[in-house]
């Protein structure tokens, strides 16, 4: 029987994600300091706070200092009634260093505890808790947990990320927190860096849509509403391009590279409305981001209009000195990065930070103007949050944990994302989908590992502990097993991730006579940050070797990977009969691949990032036109199989000369002209043929999703303005510039002449 993708009503849960542009005028004026009322309440509070009161709202304590065995309550409380502690953060650890997620009622019960505690000081100042709800709330027991950024954005559907984002708000609600340090809108285009998963990928347009998506979902409600939180933008600024592609190492970026490619994301995440802005932790240029005024506060305070909070990541005032080696001790080291402009210091385990900004007002080189400022945006987050209203838990918010239909919207999510790279045609058939009759042997180090398909942050900070994970999480074998039936299933795989060995090669080789097709599932552990550093983008040898022992067997096999980056694996390309690229789909990953596998969902995901064919090659799809004959990816940025055929049949514009100022429309008929009813992510570049500043092969400027049926018709129409033609010129400033532009979608592409 023909099987049909399944359409994106996620249940009925998905919310429409369009806004007017009086929603966002709205949404900017109650986040961005235009409130009168609001200003006038924290500038009183403002003039009633000592030096010592204010510089307590500024520090940020990791919750894992107030832990040994149990929490320590009288060290807790010393800090917030004493010092006057704004801000904790994190979960803690247990004995062997393990991050602990808690459950929603001890989170409850923390954050009554540190409100309670809060309620004692003489201006009954609220506490601002953060915490990493990255892809779903971290370090909540049973959270849902979403697709990873870099999945999310080959799904190229605001909707999704937009409804994942509405979920994972309400559950940190529910736990009593309102600060969620999320999302990253740094354009990932160095595949060799550990967070490269938490990245929307490597195009800055894709990066600001989907990044405005979750600010949205965050915060639209309104952050005094119990099912909203504040967003963090991250990392500000250039900080997914390390030079080395070690996490946290120096970047050098030219600043037209920093304004074409780095800022337009968080240009777009402060019209958004975004709250709060987290800081690189490098440095570019060889000055760290922590220490640059210009970057801080000329460019984004003052250019972009940015008046939320500023906050460091974690310790990295203490490493100006201790890593950067710009600062001769700690002392200096604060005093530069406030007057840079930051808000508030992630310290997170000592006052070091309190008593030297006290002593630096004191001394003058820390004007007591720029401590009102700082101030001044932690109240103002903590207003519109609510807290001074009522900072503790709200009643009801309970019910907001685990809800029936926030599985639902992750297994869409995933189904949106999986990405098919090949499918081979053996004996007159694709190879997938497969036969629901035919009898699988399932090999490989991501077959039973939940940790790989979730990746960084997921109940741990590294994601590893598979105890950790729910056991209704799906591994792929259990969910090809359901799919299938256990019968149909012969597992060779070892529980959790485990290097291949020799005897599971040679089982393989055992088996396969039994089965109709191999299914190999490969890829990354999970890891996050600095542990995940590697020096070779290659697929580690123990996999490659299996997979060559796979193909050897004369079996179809069907190569699943579960990745946070990619990992080249030209070697074995040629034998693998079928590549579905499933990133870290997440704890509902696993049954969306069985059903691609199975034919149930239609493949729809389109690569958000070059996949590179060499440790050599790392190029992004938009590199001056001049490159163009070294962009030898394995698959391009946008490429993305289906089960059937879409045809864009016609592409055109309304004006073949257009003025600057005017709007373009252009127009699509695309065609189903397939056996399969499908979805499919249009992407639409735009090319400008001649510029003062090298113009990039092409740009994307739009995208969609379409849902089509066999044989099924529809028009799309896409309109563009001055905003898709402008780039960075030699004096750092937008231009446009007259000349002959192209607009390309799918094989079609349509011209026009630009007149200024």
């Amino acid at each position: 029987m023909k099987k049909h993708i399944l359409v994106t009503t996620l249940a009925g849960l998905v919310l429409v994600f369009a806004f007017s542009c009086q929603d966002i005028s709205s949404h900017r004026k109650k986040t961005q300091g235009t409130d009168p009322a609001l200003e006038k309440k924290v500038s009183a509070l403002v003039s009633r706070m000592t030096l010592e009161e204010k510089v307590g709202q500024m520090t940020q304590i990791t919750l894992d200092k107030f832990y040994k065995e149990t929490l320590d309550t009288a060290l807790l409380h010393e800090y917030i009634v004493k010092y006057g502690l704004g801000s904790v953060l994190n979960s803690h650890h247990d004995k062997s260093g393990m991050t602990v997620a808690l459950s929603m009622q001890e989170w409850r019960a923390l954050q009554t505890r540190i409100q309670k505690y809060a309620r004692e000081t003489r201006l009954k100042i609220p506490v601002l808790y953060g915490i990493d709800a990255i892809h779903g709330v971290t370090y909540l027991k049973g959270a849902t947990l979403f697709p990873q950024n870099i999945a999310l954005a080959a799904a190229r559907d605001p909707s999704v990320v937009h409804a994942a984002a509405k979920i994972t708000a309400k559950e940190v609600r529910a736990c009593g927190i309102r600060w969620n340090f999320d999302p990253v809108v740094g354009v990932g285009r160095q595949p060799l860096w550990s967070r490269f998963e938490e990245t929307f990928g490597e195009d800055p347009y894709l990066v600001g849509e989907l990044g405005e998506a979750v600010i949205r979902g965050y915060e639209e409600d309104g952050l005094d509403k119990p099912t909203a939180v504040a967003s963090c933008m991250k990392h500000y600024l250039g900080y997914p391009v390390p030079l080395t592609g070690k996490d946290r190492t120096p970047a050098y970026i030219p600043e037209i590279v920093l304004r074409q490619i780095f800022l337009p994301p968080y240009k777009k995440a402060v019209e958004a409305g975004a709250s709060t802005v987290m800081i690189n932790s490098g440095s570019i240029n060889g000055i760290p981001v922590h220490a640059s005024r210009y970057l801080i506060t000329d460019v984004l305070k003052e250019e972009l209009g940015f008046t939320g909070l500023v906050v460091t990541d974690w310790q990295d005032i203490i490493y100006l000195r201790d890593q950067h080696h710009v600062a001769k001790d700690n002392k200096e080291a604060v005093m530069m990065a406030v007057n840079a402009g930051i808000d508030m210091s992630m310290v997170p385990y000592d006052l070091s930070f309190y008593h030297d900004l006290i002593a630096l007002v004191r001394e003058g080189k820390v004007p007591m103007s720029r401590i009102d400022d700082a101030v001044t945006r932690i109240l103002r987050v903590k207003y519109r949050l609510g807290l001074f209203d009522n900072p503790f838990p709200e009643k009801g918010t309970e019910d907001y944990y685990e809800k029936p239909g926030y599985k639902e919207v992750a297994l869409q999510a995933a189904r949106e994302a999986v990405t098919l790279l090949k499918n081979d045609t053996l004996q007159g058939n694709p190879v997938l989908p497969l036969s629901n009759k035919m009898r699988l042997l399932v090999a490989g180090p991501g077959a039973n590992s939940r940790a790989m398909l979730n990746g960084s942050w997921s109940y741990s900070w590294q994601g590893k502990d598979e105890s950790l994970y729910p056991a209704e999480v799906p591994t792929i074998r259990q969910a090809l097993e359901e799919k299938f039936g256990k019968n149909k299933v012969i597992n060779i795989a070892p529980d959790g991730f485990q290097n291949v060995s020799p005897q599971q090669v040679s089982m393989l080789r055992k088996y396969a006579p039994q089965a109709d097709a191999i299914i190999l599932c490969l890829g990354e552990n999970s890891y996050a940050e600095s542990p995940g550093s590697i020096d070779d983008l290659t697929l580690p040898e123990d996999q490659l070797l299996l997979a060559e022992a796979a193909a050897k067997t004369g079996k179809p096999v069907i190569l699943i990977l579960t990745e946070g980056r990619p990992r080249i694996i030209n070697r074995i390309v040629p034998s693998m009969n079928g590549i579905l690229l499933a990133y870290r789909p997440g704890n509902m990953g696993a049954p969306a691949l069985a059903e691609v596998l199975e034919g149930e969902v239609n493949p729809s995901g389109r690569l958000p990032y070059t996949y590179p064919r060499y440790t050599g090659n790392l190029m992004t799809y938009d590199m001056p036109v001049r490159a163009a004959q070294y962009y030898r990816p394995q698959w391009p940025f946008g490429f993305g199989l289906s089960y059937t055929t879409f045809r864009v049949t016609s592409l055109k514009a309304d004006k073949d000369t257009l003025q600057s100022g005017d709007t373009l429309l252009v127009t699509a008929v695309v065609k189903n002209s397939g056996p399969r009813d499908g979805a499919v992510a249009l992407d639409l570049f735009v090319r400008d043929m001649t510029a003062t500043v090298a113009p990039p092969m092409r740009k994307l400027r739009k995208f969609t999703r379409l849902a089509l049926k066999s044989g099924e018709t529809k028009k799309v129409t896409f309109a563009l303005t001055d905003e898709d033609w402008t780039f960075i010129d030699p004096s750092l400033k937008p231009r446009i510039e007259a000349g002959k532009m192209r607009v390309l979608l799918g094989n079609k592409e349509v011209e026009f002449f630009l007149k200024k």
